[in-house]
Order: structure tokens, then sequence, then C-alpha cells
């Protein structure tokens, strides 16, 4: 049987266990992206481990996310980074320097790589044929420190292409369409692997746009091949001594199948506030627009900027409408420029802003409660852009650019119709402006040995949490619904991610989208009993911050009862000692209450020798099946209280 691209990125790294589905695998790191939304925390892990210096191929801290500097805080972090970056042998890319996916995609990446980031989008470099997997971030700093990476085998998708996409459509639209067809859970425990004669249709940066959004999927993460589109890509960016072809077999064999004709996709647009909420832009067509940015991690191309440059030229955007671009990279702002597009942005009306995540992540750009915003970002959910009341809308630039022009929602190709535009056909520069002068090389071992980390008075220490109790007897303090984010876990934004080195400060910030009061009254129980969560599916979907676990935790969080989890989250609740446990019978969900109290008993015995636990109601005493998934190793870390201590004692 032939082999796809992901199964020889897999047995090429495969140092534990066998590649069969739902088994527990560990793979060789020779990469790891650390971005300073979540680095920090990682940064204070490799201190807790004793590390030395990374033992990793390449290690790069990015510095792409809190770039607002309203006050200290972030000032802070970032020197905090750029210390232990030297210190511990890492790349550090200055702020303003780039995203973190498309600037190590330019600098970093090589196919036949893997890569380990703490960042769900991280899955955005198997766009040059790597297997790069967002996890965790102490699943990274165990990375830097050279151990496996551990995970489930995941299924392997195979999406087969035919066709090329039809003028007024690009990337965008392809994993919009997969977010129509599957949801935000589609992808759970599988690897997507696109294939067929259409992958030739597409650019390097192309496949980084669908490879970017397969986090939404929920997939494990996303592969392409190593072929002429990389060498091409790799040659601009003068780096075509890392290209290595690195192809599927004739005839190779899937676990799942799929395909799409691109020749068939039309202009899509997720709705408020999910991903997976996908129309065709004319069926939204005449909603009012208030504000349009353009850029992030899922949009991260010249093309992308370059196509909206084209569209408004010559034109002024819409009275109503703010119309606000997010470079990529200061390369991609070079190249923009080199090209006289950003004049053609800025005459059109557009607010340039700095290189970096900024309105993705919440920092900046904030709509007006209940205004239409129109994005080319990779999620949506409530809250998340810094607007409680927000109404985000996802699509391509093409139709981001045409409801800047008309201020609704615009089908592109009526915008076309309308004012006889041709549909730009762009010609890339040759080479890239590369200029490396932001990336700060690692310092030499012995310089590294005698760096100070800095910490200014926002940075806490990691809270020591205590071994899990055999017996738990404990109120269910909240209880949601359906895939609930991280972000409404642990919020995002200019208010709550300046605290993100403080943990007992942004503890207060916890779950207050959902219940404002949940903080205060965590603490009232967070002595011996501790307290319960219930959810339903897919829950802790979205980010990899494992703030999400952690300040939750230091709440008196001692175990979630849902019906299922997302990866990263799921294992970030272990590593940090928190009991993840899912109902046998899912209507189980609709009986409990906030407020009930569960027993759970003999957890030392039962997380050991199987995977079912009972919960039973303290009042009626009516009783819950439940089953955790943890591998031995897993449950040996729920049991301490978490895998820091743990792992120090086996470094020592």
């Amino acid at each position: 049987m032939g082999c796809g691209v992901a199964h020889k990125l897999i047995e090429s790294h495969l140092v534990e266990g066998e590649a069969v589905p739902g088994t527990v695998i560990g793979l060789r790191v020779d990469q790891t992206l650390t971005q300073d939304a979540t680095g920090t925390l990682v940064m204070q892990e490799l201190e807790a481990l004793g590390l030395d210096r990374t033992r990793a191929e390449v290690s790069v801290q990015y510095v792409d996310h809190n770039l607002l500097q309203a006050d200290e805080k972030n000032a802070e972090d970032h020197a905090f980074l750029h210390s232990a970056a030297r210190r511990y042998g890492l790349w550090y890319s200055k702020p303003g320097n780039g995203v973190s996916h498309p600037t190590h995609m330019q600098r970093f990446g090589v196919p036949g790589k893997t890569l380990a980031g703490s960042d769900s989008h991280t899955c955005a470099a198997g766009s040059l044929g790597m297997l790069a997997i967002g996890v965790g971030g102490l699943e990274v700093a165990m990375a830097v420190a050279g151990r496996p990476l551990h995970l489930r085998m995941p299924e392997v998708w195979g999406v087969r292409l035919t066709g090329a996409l039809p003028p007024w459509t690009s990337a965008k639209d392809v994993i919009l369409e997969m977010l129509r067809r599957h949801g935000v859970k589609g992808g759970l425990n599988r690897i997507v692997e696109y294939h067929g004669p259409g992958v030739a249709t597409l650019t390097a940066m192309d496949r980084h746009v669908i490879a970017n959004m397969g986090a939404e999927l929920g997939a494990t993460t996303t592969v392409f091949p190593a072929d002429r589109a990389v060498r091409e890509f790799l040659r601009a960016e003068d780096r075509e001594e890392d290209f290595t072809e690195l192809l599927a077999d004739d005839g190779a064999r899937y676990d799942v199948t799929e395909e799409i004709d691109l020749s068939a996709v039309e202009p899509l647009i997720a709705r408020p506030s999910s991903p997976g909420d996908v129309v065709p832009v004319r069926e939204a067509a005449g909603t009012e627009v208030d504000q349009v940015v353009i850029g992030s991690s899922a949009n991260p191309g010249l093309r992308d900027y370059a196509v909206a440059a084209a569209m408004v030229k010559g034109r002024q955007t819409d009275s109503a409408v703010s119309f606000d671009v997010n470079p990529s990279s200061r390369q991609i702002l070079s190249d923009l420029t080199r090209i006289g597009a950003t004049l053609d942005l800025v005459a059109a009306g557009a607010r340039i802003h700095q290189a970096g995540c900024l309105g993705c992540i919440g920092m900046g750009q904030a709509p007006a409660p209940g205004r239409n915003s129109l994005r080319t970002f990779p999620r949506n959910f409530p809250g998340r852009s810094g607007t409680e009341e927000d109404a985000v809308w996802l699509c391509s630039p093409e139709t981001a650019a045409a409801a800047a022009l008309t201020g609704v929602i615009t089908d592109p190709r009526d915008l076309a119709a309308e004012l006889g535009l041709e549909y730009p056909r762009l010609e890339p520069p040759a080479r890239a402006s590369v200029n490396t002068a932001m990336l700060v090389p690692p310092l030499p071992p012995e310089e590294a040995r005698r760096v100070e980390l800095v910490k200014g008075p926002n940075i806490s220490a990691l809270p020591d949490f205590p071994p899990l109790p055999d017996r738990i007897e404990a109120p269910v303090l909240l209880k949601v619904g359906d895939n609930v984010s991280t972000d409404e876990i642990s919020p995002a934004g200019a208010r709550a991610l300046p605290y993100r080195s403080n943990v007992p400060r942004l503890a207060d910030f916890t779950f207050t989208r959902i219940d404002p009061d949940y903080p205060r009254r965590a603490r009232e129980t967070a002595g011996d009993s501790g307290h319960l969560v219930v959810g339903g599916d897919n829950y802790g979907q979205g980010s990899s911050r494992e703030h999400a676990a952690i300040t939750p935790r230091y709440l008196g969080l001692r175990a979630v009862v849902a019906k299922s989890f997302a990866r990263i989250h799921w294992q970030n609740l272990a590593n940090f000692g928190i009991l993840a446990l899912e109902f046998t019978d899912p209507a189980d969900h609709d009986r409990i209450g906030a407020g009930d109290v569960l027993v759970l008993e003999g957890l030392t015995e039962r997380l050991t020798a199987g995977d079912e636990v009972c919960a039973r109601d303290a009042a009626t005493g009516e009783e819950y099946r439940l089953r955790h998934r943890l591998s031995p190793d897993q449950a040996r870390a729920v049991l301490a209280g978490g895998r820091i201590p743990l792992l120090a004692r086996e470094l020592e």
C-alpha cells in the first residue's frame, strides 16, 4: 500500500508506539515555536524543569500577539522573553517582525521536519510539507528539553483537490468550504492531507491559508506535499537549499476520503459567532458592515493584501466603514510597498497597523457593539475581538475588499460585474524582501549560561498544585453547552492578556464571559473540596493557551465532566492536574444541574486500573457513568497534581 505525506512524516519521526489510529505514539520534534501570549509560561516551565539549553534543532520565540503597550505589562513580558530566549538558546523575533506562523514559514520552515508550537495555528507550517502540531505550552517545553511529543495517532483524512479556483475566489474559500461541510468538530482526531491535481494550482502561501484553519476544523494538523510550489517559495526566500521533495505515493490510501472540485468553489463567509457557521456570500449580501480587517495568520500572504489593494485602487472605501490592514510580517509590508500596493490601500482609506496578530487576538481594532465586522481572520468566537457584544464574520480578502467599497456584504463577483472589474492577476516578486535584522540569533552556550532572567512585578511564579485526592465531593459550579472555547474560559483581548504571566490576577477573568461571578464563587469553594464544571460537546475548542486550564485550577477546579473535549485543551487539563471525564451516555449531561454536588471515589484505582469512573449525586444518590481517556503516564500526572513536578524529577 502506498503512503501519503502524513504517514511518511510520522514514520520518519516515530520513536515510540505504532502508527495505528487511537494508540499513543511518541514523535521526535525537530523545531519548536512559541509566541508571547503563551511563551511566558513556557519559559517559566523551562525554568521549573531546570533546563540548560534547547535540545531541538531550532527553537524560536516570537513576539506577535501582545504588541499594544498601554502600560508596562506587555513590555515587561517582552523583556522577560528576550532574556529567556538568550538564556535557553532560542531565536528571538522582536515585536513588529511578524506573526509567528508566516514568519516561521519564511525563515525556518523545512520540508520533512516536525514542529511543535504553543499556538493552535502551528499547523500552518504543513503548507511546506512539515508535520506541524499545535499543543499546550508544557508539551513545547518538553520538546525544547528534547522529549518526544506524545499524542494519540490520528486518522489521516485524504482530501483530493481537482480543478482550479475560479476568479473572485481564493484559498480562504476552500477552507471555509471544508468548515461548511464538516463544522468545527469535523477534523477531531484526524490529520487532513490535501492531495490530487488541484494542489499544483495553489501556491505555498495559498496552502498556508488552508493549513492554518485546519485548527478550526479541530484537526490535529494539516499537511500538503513538498513539491514545485514549495521549492519556488523557498527560492524566493533565498532558502532553496532547504528544499526536499516529499510527495504521496501513487495509490496512497487514507482512513477517510473527501473530494473538492476547486472550480466549483464560490465565495463563502462564516457568520457570527462560529467559524463553522458558513454560508455563500450571496446569502448574506446586503448586510451592513462597519469594519473590514485584512490580515492575520489566516490570510498572511502578499497576494492576500495585493488583491485587496488592486480592488480598491483609485476608489474610496465606504464612508461608514473602518478599513484596517494588519500586515502579517514586516517582510510582507516591505514587498507590498515595493509593488506600490501600500499606497493604493492608504489612498483608498486604509489604516495600516504594525505587523502582528493584533485584532485577531483582541489586541486593538475592537468593533462597535453589535456592528458587523468582516475579517480575514481564523476565528470569530464571541467576544474574542475585544468587544463583548461583537458580530464578527470571516471571509476572503476578495469578499472583505468588496464590502469595504460598498458598505455591505457583497459577493465580489457581483461587484466585479457592476464595476466592470477584471480579476487581478498578480505576479509576486521573484525574490522576497528578506531582512533578518529583527531576528536575534541564539547566544553561544558559554554566554547563555550567564544570562539572568528579567522578571518584572507582573510575572508571578507558577502555582504549585496539590495532588488529586482519592475522593472528591464538590459542587458543579458551572454548567455550559457545546463548543465552549478557550476564549470563553480564559479570555483574550487587551484587558485580560497583559496578565498572562500573572496567574493570580488572570484568574479574575476566568469564565467571566459566561458567568461574571464565577471567580468569586470559585474562590469560596477552593478549599479541600474544590468544584466541578460540566460541559457539552467539543469543550475547550480554539486556542492552545494553557491559561484556560491553569486559572480554573488555581481557583479550585478539580474535574471537568463533558460530552467530549477538544484535543489541546484536554491535554492541558491533564498537564495541570484537572481530571477530564466524558459521559458514557451523553444524555446524562441534561440530568446534572449547576449547584448539584457530585461524589467521585476511589480515583487512584480507577485512573490506574481502568477507564471508568462513577459520579454519584450526593443528595439523590443518582449515579452517572463516566470514562477517562488518560494514558498511564497522563493518569500519573493528574494524580500527582500536574506534570511539572514529575518532569523536574525525571530531568534531574
